[in-house]
């Protein structure tokens, strides 16, 4: 058995980084990452499809091998598939590179390639014959850069999706999702697309609608496993997310100083399981990684945030996770607040209420409390449970 084998004439030559600390300098990757590449053997011509990191090159021509393209599909320009583009031209002297018009311009910013001879641009639906077997363009623009673009054989239903449909993880030996077990690959998908593409939902839908005639028997994404059995499964995830379509939790993001919004925070989880709700998350943001905490709430309906007041301001952690949510446009959420002050009582409301201004979201509730928690702040919690829980369970039974 040829586990890199996809189809008589799809193979996987991607390559593993389990070295890479933070995905984009910023996205933790505990599993690591992989970098998929492919080639496509037509009975007249052959395609390599994306590229890999430039760290990882040597890897990859391994892989290659004795295979000598002619040309280079760019699916996706971003430093992590594009960057060994330049040793690949080297490589392959004869080989032309496919794209599209927003391609070309980022090939010469980010590998001074400009030379109009080796450089094929297609528009969407354009069709490249390697014989046997058709290379058919989808521009899918946003998905999350603007010149990303798909690439399908409508001879044996393959889907090369660039950065669609795909998530963290090194592949542990099997590339294809029916010889391995996927189960660690599903939450490093709801990460990955919330930390890197929560923001274009609106140009995912858009995708998923262009696609959705397609037939499927393949999906081979940038990342992550090739997506064989679990097609459905990985489709439906991904329109569910672009469509902020959120599933029945429970989120309580907190910062606290010295432990007096944290014990309110588990005064809150109690009081949410004895009203009846089953999946609660707590994250603290001291050490929680915010990649984690912006998965969670993108993926559950309910966001509590607690944080004391810092210098006039939410402490530094939380204001992050506002500004995470703002740039996700996060949506159809619902969403409350509550924190500890000891001087400046205005100045969490204000800043909660801002950031429901700024992302069109109710804030069901708010309070605060002053300095040590007292009798009363624990009554005032308990009001607020029941207040967040009854909306929370209105919005899930309105879904």
């Amino acid at each position: 058995m040829n586990i890199n084998q996809i189809t008589p004439d799809v193979f996987y030559v991607g390559v593993n980084d389990r070295v890479t600390e933070k995905f984009e300098a910023q996205w933790p990757l505990p599993y690591g990452v992989s970098y998929n590449s492919y080639i496509v053997k037509g009975s007249d011509a052959t395609a390599l499809i994306d590229g890999v990191k430039i760290d990882t090159v040597l890897e990859f021509f391994n892989h290659i091998g004795q295979i000598v393209p002619d040309y280079l599909v760019v699916n996706h320009m971003e430093p992590d598939h594009s960057s060994a583009i330049p040793e690949i031209l080297k490589a392959f002297p004869n080989l032309k590179i496919i794209g599209n018009a927003q391609t070309q311009g980022m090939l010469k910013g980010f590998c001074h390639f400009d030379d109009p001879e080796r450089f094929i641009c297609v528009k969407d639906g354009d069709e490249i014959s390697l014989g046997n077997l058709t290379l058919k363009f989808y521009m899918t623009p946003m998905v999350h850069w603007p010149e990303t673009m798909m690439t399908y054989i409508p001879e044996q239903a393959v889907l090369f999706s660039g950065d669609g449909f795909g998530c963290f993880g090194a592949l542990n030996g099997a590339v294809i999702d029916r010889d391995m077990d996927t189960t660690v690959y599903y939450p490093e998908m709801y990460r990955y697309y919330s930390n890197i593409v929560g923001k274009y939902g609106k140009f995912v839908m858009a995708a998923l609608n262009k696609l959705s005639a397609l037939k499927l028997e393949y999906i081979c994404p940038t990342h992550g496993p090739v997506w064989n059995q679990e097609i459905p499964r990985v489709v439906d995830i991904t329109r569910r997310l672009a469509s902020y379509e959120s599933e029945d939790g429970v989120v309580i993001v907190y910062s606290s100083m010295y432990g007096n919004t944290a014990e309110i925070a588990d005064l809150l989880a109690s009081e949410f399981a004895a009203l009846g709700q089953k999946k609660i998350i707590i994250h603290s943001l001291t050490h929680s990684a915010m990649s984690d905490v912006i998965a969670d709430a993108f993926r559950y309906k309910t966001i509590v945030m607690g944080s004391s007041v810092y210098s006039m301001r939410l402490m530094p952690a939380m204001e992050q996770f506002l500004n995470a949510m703002v740039t996700r446009e996060i949506k159809n959420k619902v969403i409350a607040g509550f924190g500890g002050f000891t001087w400046a009582q205005g100045v969490a409301a204000a800043k909660y209420k801002e950031f429901a201004e700024t992302t069109g979201l109710e804030l069901t509730d708010f309070f605060a409390f002053k300095q040590a928690i007292s009798a009363e702040t624990r009554e005032r919690a308990r009001e607020f449970a029941a207040t967040v829980m009854n909306a929370h369970t209105k919005t899930i039974a309105d879904v």
